[in-house]
């Protein structure tokens, strides 16, 4: 996807389905971790290959936190899903 945009929208439509637009490798990082995001989406037009591969590296080798209050918000995020 060129803007990231458009891609990050859709996947996130399906239940169960976090996606996160990558920044860079900071900002993936801590959506891993915090936010347990299971959908990298990265903008082609913006985004050098160098980046781009840092920033999936990192996404990649991140674990998600399992703190209680991350819980608490993918929970949230699941009531959401629910009744939608």
């Amino acid at each position: 996807c060129g803007s990231g945009v458009g891609v990050d929208v859709v996947a996130n439509k399906f239940d169960g389905i976090r996606s996160g637009l990558a920044i860079n490798k900071e900002q993936i990082e801590a959506a891993r971790r915090d936010d347990n995001i299971n959908v990298l989406a990265i903008a082609s037009d913006f985004t050098s290959e160098e980046d781009a591969q840092e920033v999936v590296r990192t996404f990649l080798k991140t674990e998600f936190a399992d703190e209680e209050r991350f819980n608490r918000r993918l929970a949230e995020i699941g009531d959401i899903e629910e009744t939608n």
